[in-house]
């Protein structure tokens, strides 16, 4: 069986389909794009609904009774169904229209390209897409061939996507890693999945802050309301978490790890006991480090 078929089961003619299959060139938008796609859609949206030249002009043809067919690429060759989404209308955003969108700004934080300056036009298309239901039960779970990596869209009824796999659970919803390999930037701080968020609200322990741009690094611990949840989402709210070495500093350049979890009822001296030997192993107070004492 092939998307096309599905499309015609439901009514839709594959003629009036674009099929995009998104596969971001940043590395922190490739980990992310899935999870907006479960949990944060207006997010995943935002992402699709300008396009290169190319793409935009098909688009714009299709504006009305046409429709986005939208995957993404997790492995070689392969497309993992993302959702259908109506091409409702559109209108010319100028550049700072553009910049002006919360999301926007949001993305271009994790790599996406955006309206940059290099590029030509004096004004990019919005498209107004709307979800549809089309095999809603099936988004991160269907999976198509798809052949010939560099062509990222493609006309439906130009081409055969054939059905290889439909998976139990959604390819969208990565698992959680042991707390020995949470490696996080700050702008992914406020974009993990729910799951995760629930996990580290139930974590206490010492955490590292590691600023790339100096290699320089900052211990502390977390053992208050919501644990290392509630004390990580501080530094993605403000950038330094309230310590005055990291003032200042660019919160884009600190990575966030786990250097001991403890149990959850450990009296708080006794983490912050824990807390200072770690200090002390990673020479982290000033003036080499960024912990003030």
């Amino acid at each position: 069986m092939e998307l096309n078929d599905l499309l015609l089961k439901d009514g839709i003619d594959p003629r009036e389909v674009i099929v995009l299959r998104h596969k971001p060139t940043s590395s922190q938008l490739t980990k992310l794009l899935p999870w907006f796609a479960e949990e944060q859609p207006a997010l995943f949206n935002a992402y699709q609904q300008t396009q290169v030249p190319a793409v935009e002009k098909v688009m714009l043809k299709l504006a009305g009774p046409g429709h986005v067919a939208s995957f993404i690429g997790q492995s070689p060759g392969k497309a993992t169904f993302a959702g259908l989404y109506q091409i409702a209308s559109s209108r010319p955003l100028r550049r700072e229209e553009f910049w002006s969108m919360p999301e926007h700004e949001q993305l271009k934080a994790l790599g996406s390209y955006g309206f940059g300056e290099d590029d030509p036009r004096e004004t990019i298309e919005f498209f107004d897409l709307h979800e549809t239901g089309f095999l809603s039960r099936w988004k991160g779970r269907l999976i198509v061939d798809w052949n010939a990596e560099r062509s990222w869209w493609r006309r439906a009824h130009q081409n055969s996507l054939t059905i290889s796999a439909i998976l139990e659970d959604s390819a969208f919803v990565r698992e959680m890693p042991d707390w020995e390999y949470i490696n996080l930037s700050w702008a992914e701080l406020l974009k993990l999945p729910r799951r995760w968020n629930e996990a580290l609200s139930h974590w206490r322990g010492i955490y590292f802050i590691h600023d790339v741009s100096d290699g320089r690094g900052y211990v502390g611990s977390a053992y208050g309301k919501d644990n290392l949840h509630g004390r990580w989402m501080n530094y993605a709210a403000t950038g330094h978490g309230g310590n005055v070495l990291l003032r200042g500093r660019d919160p884009g350049n600190f990575r966030f790890t786990i250097l001991q979890r403890v149990s959850p009822d450990m009296p708080a001296d006794e983490v912050s006991r824990i807390e200072a030997t770690w200090k002390e192993r990673l020479h982290t107070r000033g003036p080499h480090g960024l912990n003030e004492n």
